[in-house]
Order: structure tokens, then sequence, then C-alpha cells
């Protein structure tokens, strides 16, 4: 029964969603001016985030699996901290850090670049919550795969390098495509921190979050409509980071 009403909880509302939607309606409501806008940007902030993440959190992950150095739980404690924190205070932290009155930010509008209220805001603000998800799915890898190949050819003579791309990428490979994936979902999910750190300008900073959370008070069949974009585009991830960890 416990089960039973655990699984009622997540499907309920899904089904509630589906009983909402005008499925009549439903083209012409996805294909509005607003909503392929902030559809093109959430695909396109996301897909950017995700790059970023990639590029960050792979040493990063590298560097907490294999690395032994004082103070690293508190290191590792701080990245995955995005995970439980509140968007929205991830969203006023970053305010704080490249607003124009901001530790960075100050010094950056001074050379004419303005980061906050920006696309480039929205894309930090969706690295800023994705990339842990990066990082603990490629640690947990690594941590699994150990270190023994990756031995066995240094001993062999392959330098650092060679055994990072020949060796180590590709016995990760599974859990950084997965960990990727959660990203880019992460990342196309977005609000809060969006929402405080990059405003909401259509075509600009106005993501799919932020135009289905506006939507919902003008034009509630218009939200609903997104909604269930968002969902679908949810099922699409699960069903491919699934796949993915089956095939392992």
């Amino acid at each position: 029964m416990p089960a039973a009403a655990g699984a009622a909880l997540v499907v309920l509302p899904l089904v509630a969603l589906l009983a909402r939607v005008e499925w009549t309606d439903l083209p012409s409501l996805l294909t509005s001016e607003s909503a392929r806008s902030a559809l093109r940007l959430s695909l396109r902030t996301a897909a950017v985030s995700t790059v970023l993440c990639i590029v960050l959190g792979v040493p990063m992950a590298f560097v907490l699996a294999r690395a032994r150095f004082p103070g690293q739980a508190l290191l590792r404690a701080l990245v995955l901290l995005p995970l439980v924190l509140p968007p929205v205070v991830g969203g006023i932290a970053l305010l704080a850090t490249f607003g124009r009155r901001g530790l960075l930010g100050e010094s950056l509008d001074v050379l004419g670049v303005q980061v906050a209220f920006s696309t480039t805001a929205v894309v930090l603000a969706q690295t800023f919550v994705a990339l842990p998800f990066l990082v603990i799915s490629l640690e947990g890898s690594l941590r699994t795969a150990g270190r023994r190949y990756e031995v066995v050819a240094a001993t062999l003579g392959a330098r650092p390098t060679t055994v990072l791309r020949r060796v180590s990428i590709p016995l990760v490979l599974p859990g950084l495509l997965s960990g990727a994936v959660l990203a880019f979902a992460r990342a196309l999910g977005e609000f809060g921190a969006t929402i405080t750190f990059a405003g909401s300008l259509q075509g600009v900073t106005r993501t799919l979050p932020l135009e289905i959370y506006l939507q919902r008070e003008t034009d509630p069949d218009a939200a609903v409509a997104l909604s269930l974009l968002l969902v679908v585009a949810a099922v699409a991830v699960i069903a491919l980071v699934r796949g993915r960890g089956s095939s392992l």
C-alpha cells in the first residue's frame, strides 16, 4: 500500500496534466511566437551549458576521484552544494558575483561587459545548477572503474595525456554521457536561478520554464501545453539514461 500510494503521488499529477491538455489547440499553442522563442532559447542555452559542464566538470570529477589532498571533502561538498541549495539562492549568489555591483561584475562593467540579465546570465545560471549532476555521475563511474587499467598503461610507457585519452575517458564514457544528459535536462528545466539572475526578457532570457510561469496567469491552456512539452523532454532524458545504464 505505501508503494502504491507513492506511485499514485507521482503518476496522478501527470495524468491530471494530460487530462487538462486541449489536444485540438495543442499545435497552435506550441507554435506561438512566444513559445517558439522560449523553446529555441532553452535548447540553445541548455546545449551551451552542457558543453560548459563537460569542459569544467570532467577535470573536477577526475580530481575528486583520483587525487588526494587536504580539504578534498570540503571541496566535494561545495561542488555538490547546488544539488541541495534552493535555485533562487544560487541566483542571488550569481548576482552578487556578476551583477553590476558584484564581486566581479563591477570590474566587468568598467570594461563594458554586462553579464547579469543577459543570455550569458542564463547560461551561467544553468551551468551552476547542472554542473554537480555531471560531476557526481562521472566521479561515481571513475571510482567504480578503479585505476588498474590506467596503472598498466602508465607502466607500459604511456604518457598521462595518452592514458587519459585512450584509457580513462573511454572506460567511463557511459557515465560521462549519462551525466551530460542529466546536466542538459537540469539546465533545460532551470527556473529559480535564471529568473533571479537573468530576469525574463523575451528572446533574451525568457526560457521555457519562465514562459510557462508567465502563461499560467494569462493563458492556462498554453501553460499546460508547454508543461507537457517539458514532460516529454524529461521522459526522453530518462529513457536515454536508463538505456545507457542497462547497456553497461
